[in-house]
């Protein structure tokens, strides 16, 4: 595995403490009250095919269909909220911080 691969994965700890701290259910779901009823996952804020890190400032628990939609490029609104997300459990959030950089 390349170190960029390395990078961009979420390790277990990491996934741990995300899920810990979504307490289990989609990020979204909660927000619009929903059951969370689908299978769940780590959706990155920046995606690993843009060099997002795998670390918890860029991770959350979603549901499959809104983490396919946010992948599929639609989820502008659901983009907006993960910043926002975010930004208010980490402060000084900062977008380039979650970006792999050569050498870094």
């Amino acid at each position: 595995m390349s170190k960029r691969s390395n990078a961009c994965e979420f390790s277990r700890k990491v996934r741990e403490r995300i899920w810990e701290r979504d307490d289990y259910k989609c990020i979204f779901c909660a927000k619009f009250g929903y059951s969370g009823f689908l299978p769940s996952q780590i959706m990155h804020y920046v995606s690993r095919a843009h060099g997002g890190l795998g670390i918890e400032e860029n991770g959350a628990f979603g549901c499959v269909l809104h983490h396919q939609i946010l992948d599929n490029g639609d989820g502008k609104l659901l983009k907006e909220y993960f910043r926002e997300y975010l930004m208010s459990k980490y402060p000084g959030w900062n977008e380039e911080d979650l970006i792999y950089k050569k050498g870094g």
